[in-house]
């Protein structure tokens, strides 16, 4: 069977570790040539090791808030590769914090990584995609981006822009057939969320019809049909990946 995402160059952001690095190397098992994006060094020290291996994943050490790095970081794969394909944008930061205790310093700094960043890379990599003719992008958004949670107003709000974000670059982009998508998870049992739930939601498993926490693996199985042919006539949607939560 042919590799889905044979020779497409993809860049996914977010890449040291959980959804990040399973979409990073899921990608490469389908073929991709995979830009590893994260700002720490160590959480990317992993690729090491699949570089023995066949599978083709460069790791990138960049601040995506760093606009002219970025930009820099993306006309340098452009130049190596000819050509962009994929954009995963799945770096983000997250906060737990109901509305009367928001650290405004904080809310910034989420909404720069978690939107103004991420649509910086849109417009970054749909100027190249458009000369193509062709090209997916994909983003992170999330269930509370949809529905709302309690004790996490400011990030929904993100998460929320990066729904109608999403929307709108699908209806800018679709005449030059570039797709653009987000996958709106609910709860994933990453080691990181695995140690804040049994803090502070511990009782929130039984909301899940499913009756547990989604795998990593499932979003990113999401992202390679979304970045894959196989998605060739879809774009402007919200995919909840969720167990069934919003039903």
């Amino acid at each position: 069977m042919e590799l889905l995402l044979k020779d497409k160059v993809c860049i996914v952001t977010g890449a040291g570790r959980g959804i990040g690095r399973t979409i990073a190397e899921t990608f490469a098992s389908e073929g991709a040539i995979v830009y590893a994006i994260d700002i720490l060094a160590d959480d990317l020290l992993w690729v090491d090791n699949i570089s023995q291996t066949n599978l083709l994943i460069r790791k990138v050490i960049v601040d995506i808030c760093d606009f002219e790095l970025v930009k820099s970081t993306l006309m340098s794969i452009k130049r190596d590769c000819g050509h962009i394909d994929v954009l995963v944008n799945n770096a983000g930061l997250i906060s737990y914090e109901l509305m009367s205790f928001i650290d405004f310093d904080k809310l910034k700094k989420m909404f720069n990584v978690n939107v103004i960043s991420l649509i910086y890379l849109m417009q970054l990599c749909s100027r190249i995609m458009s000369r193509q003719h062709s090209g997916s992008i994909i983003n992170m958004a999330s269930m509370v981006g949809v529905k709302g949670a309690k004790g996490q107003l400011g990030y929904s709000a993100t998460k929320g822009a990066v729904v109608s974000a999403t929307l709108s670059a699908a209806k800018e982009l679709a005449n030059d057939h570039i797709r653009v998508n987000a996958i709106a998870p609910g709860m994933v049992g990453t080691r990181r969320f695995k140690n804040v739930l049994e803090e502070k939601f511990a009782d929130k498993i039984n909301d899940i019809p499913f009756g547990r926490l989604a795998e990593p693996q499932e979003i990113a199985n999401t992202c390679l049909f979304l970045a894959s042919d196989l998605s060739s006539y879809i774009t402007g949607q919200i995919i909840g990946v969720d167990g069934g939560i919003v039903l």
